[in-house]
């Protein structure tokens, strides 16, 4: 075995066949879980949580832990001292132990493995066909993502390794094979021979000629570039259009100035694709094909967004140029991409991939001449995840259509305004605004098109019953509202936004200003949810001003009959209060 910990191939052979599979590398990105099943700890447990501020969902009695990392041992500690007897908590992700009720096993060996698993499988019999900790805790979903990772971190349970950096442990871990004589070091390529020859004539030609004296001569860099001909015959024989062009075909030799005929050949597409990102940032130099220096300023680029199929082999291609112009000293870097996304893939309405033969296929034309381009992008956007695509469906795309049509009207349309900068709507008014640019600007940086088109729409529903209220509005603020409005349509309706920002009265154009910013404090709700659970249940859920006093809080609880009918007759021996998340009734009786 491999490293079944961090490899997922040999993850699933490990579990498998019930091998014993042992972190070997912490998680860089410090991911950390626990799950309490129901009856599993003491009473005051999501209190406890909820005091530390360590986030938690609970779900039919059980609770699912997603731990900060900074918050880990501090979970630990309140999870010993809550743990019920004959029971377990485990912690897994950047930490991995097992809490029972007389102390915390770590996980840091096989012998640990050994002695927790015979542990829990005397605790808990419906675990005792788990061959492994990692096979028994695989069956929780929740957990499955912190099971395994890929990453370069630290090493962890490595022995003398222990602490050494992900980025120099590979080197330090076969330098000690060598040294033991146990192992020694190799790179593996999977790489085939790639043929870039072409015979469809519009890749760049290949500056090779043929002369019957000299054989094959390259073209002198004096004459370089080789154009191709604007006037190319094609043919239905299966050679490349410049065989026939005898304007091309034919030239002297550059060795003897006799005869010789242009290699008619061009090249894979893919040639010039590999290396683009290195001529975009000096597309007029004429003595180079770059320039270093311009390199080192700009690159490596910071974000490829591709489709998967053609991503594969256009990343392996243009990272082997990459690394060649690497080892020729022209670049000062590794990868060519710092960041990969891959976008999903729009399904046809029956759910199916779209193809003719299955007669599901939507004519993007079609659905542009019907609806316009505005409405078709933002439905797109708005269908589902980006990375994840999804069924196209003709009668969903006429919500995107109305919406645009509300826009539109809450932009354009009447209101009466006023100077009100201290009224209590006016201040509402600058929470959506700032709260939504806040949203839209972050779903945009994470590629959340959906997210941020539905923020839109929210925004837009409130601008409308703003209009539709009758009462006047702050002119300030209701001007900030519109021009924001636009300003953050504007990458995903473009056409509609320019117009709007042009009836807005602004100058040209929109897609040239300055994306909008937003006030924290003026984003800042005024009002909270806040949980009320009587011991460590929820009871009811009450809406409180923002840092509402302890007091506040606990005269509303009291006012709920939800929480009056689990407290009236018992005795009030604690009350812990989280403000603006949990108020906690501890009664006995």
């Amino acid at each position: 075995m491999g490293v079944p910990g961090h490899d997922e191939r040999d993850f699933a052979f490990a579990k498998k066949y019930g091998l014993p599979i042992l972190p070997v590398i912490e998680r860089p990105d410090g991911l950390t879980k626990s799950f309490a099943m129901k009856g599993t700890m003491r009473e005051g447990f999501a209190a406890a949580l909820a005091a530390a501020s360590i986030p938690f969902e609970e779900r039919d009695g059980h609770l699912f832990v997603t731990i900060p990392h900074a918050k880990a041992e501090q979970y630990i500690e309140v999870a010993r001292a809550h743990v019920a007897p004959g029971s377990w908590n485990e912690v897994v992700g950047t930490h991995w132990c097992f809490i029972f009720d007389d102390g915390v096993e770590h996980w840091d060996s096989f012998d640990a493995e050994r002695r927790i698993l015979a542990r829990c499988k005397k605790l808990a019999p419906a675990v005792r066909d788990r061959r492994s900790l990692m096979e028994m805790l695989w069956g929780l979903d929740f957990y499955r993502d912190a099971l395994i990772h890929t990453g370069y971190g630290t090493m962890i349970n490595s022995g003398t390794f222990d602490g050494t950096p992900g980025e120099k442990a590979i080197s330090a871990v076969i330098a000690h094979a060598e040294e033991k004589g146990i192992g020694r070091g190799t790179v593996n390529y999977r790489l085939r021979d790639w043929l870039i020859s072409r015979q469809r004539m519009w890749g760049a030609p290949i500056p090779v000629v043929y002369c019957d004296k000299h054989g094959t001569v390259p073209v002198p860099e004096r004459d370089l570039p080789v154009l191709l001909p604007d006037d190319a015959e094609f043919r239905p024989t299966g050679e490349s259009p410049l065989t026939y062009h005898q304007g091309f075909l034919n030239t002297t030799c550059p060795t003897c100035g006799g005869p010789a005929r242009r290699e008619t050949d061009t090249m894979d597409t893919f040639m010039c694709s590999s290396w683009y990102q290195l001529r975009y940032i000096d597309p007029h130099n004429d003595e180079r094909p770059f320039s270093s220096e311009l390199a080192r300023k700009w690159l490596p680029v910071d974000q490829y967004t591709g489709g998967a199929e053609h991503a594969v082999m256009h990343l392996l291609y243009t990272r082997f140029f990459t690394k060649a112009a690497r080892d020729m000293g022209v670049v000062d870097f590794d990868e060519p991409f710092t960041r990969l996304f891959n976008q999903g893939q729009i399904l046809g309405p029956d759910g199916q991939r779209m193809s003719k033969s299955r007669g599901n296929v939507i004519a993007p034309d079609s659905q542009v001449e019907k609806w316009g381009v505005d409405t078709f992008r933002v439905y797109l956007m708005f269908l589902g995840p980006w990375d994840e695509g999804g069924p196209y469906d003709p009668a969903g795309i006429n919500g995107a259509y109305r919406w645009l049509n509300r826009v539109w009207n809450a932009v354009t349309g009447g209101i009466a305004t006023a100077a009100l900068p201290d009224a209590p709507e006016t201040r509402e008014l600058h929470r959506w605004t700032h709260k939504t640019i806040e949203k839209v600007t972050s779903d945009i940086g994470q590629f959340r098109f959906n997210t941020m088109i539905a923020a839109l729409m929210e925004y837009t529903n409130f601008l409308t019953r703003v209009r539709e209220s009758g009462a006047p509005a702050d002119a300030a603020a209701w001007r900030e509202a519109r021009e924001s409005l636009a300003l953050m349509l504007a990458p995903a309706a473009p056409h509609i936004a320019e117009e709007m920002w042009e009836r807005l009265g602004k100058p040209y154009s929109v897609h040239t200003q300055a994306w909008p910013a937003f006030d924290p404090a003026l984003a800042a709700e005024d009002e909270v949810e806040v949980a009320v659970q009587v011991n460590g249940k929820v009871r009811d859920r009450l809406t409180l001003p923002l840092d509402a006093a302890e007091a506040v809080a606990r005269e509303r609880a009291m006012a709920s009959a939800s929480v009056r009918a689990h407290v009236e007759g018992k005795e009030i021996v604690r009350v812990i209060y989280v403000p603006n998340r949990l108020l906690n009734i501890v009664v006995k009786g």
